[in-house]
């Protein structure tokens, strides 16, 4: 019978950050992402099975952006492991680039791609004309995703030293 610390060395690809922020990522996202499409114009005729679809395409999307600020973040600390004591300006740059990549993809998705529309409920900001909540997310997402990074990642660090 193998033990747990030799089960966890097993799945080396757990201690990649990219892959535990993909991870919390998209669970947190697709939660947003559900839970804000009343503010979305939906077609009546869509299904339960494609509003989900969309969702989940949505989140994958999310995921992707979050890489790319991770990424950002990584190169500017000359780290890839910055979240495990992230200073106020990793935090503060991994949040402006979601909100900065939001604010350019929300643009092209309701402007000339015409991808979706904002439903009546959907506030937006003014001179942007981009979604409050779109940018809410941006804006409160990523500190979590971090926390939960920097947790599950110590958690697998800790459970190595001890074995």
């Amino acid at each position: 019978m193998s033990n747990p610390s030799s089960v966890i060395r097993s799945f080396g690809w757990l201690d990649l950050p990219e892959w535990n922020i993909a991870i919390f990522s998209f669970l947190l996202n697709f939660i947003w992402e559900t839970q804000q499409m009343p503010f979305f114009q939906l077609a009546p005729e869509l299904s339960c099975l494609e509003i989900t679809r969309n969702c989940t395409l949505a989140t994958v999307g999310d995921v992707g952006i979050s890489i790319t600020a991770f990424w950002l973040v990584a190169a500017g600390a000359k780290s890839r492991q910055w979240f495990h004591q992230p200073r106020l300006w990793q935090i503060g740059s991994f949040i402006l680039a979601g909100v900065m990549i939001t604010v350019i993809f929300e643009a092209l998705a309701t402007g000339p791609l015409n991808m979706w529309e904002y439903a009546a409920l959907m506030p937006t900001v003014p001179f942007l004309s981009t979604g409050l909540l779109p940018l809410l997310q941006w804006v409160l997402l990523p500190p979590i995703t971090i926390w939960f990074v920097k947790r599950q990642l110590s958690n697998i660090m800790q459970k190595r030293r001890q074995a």
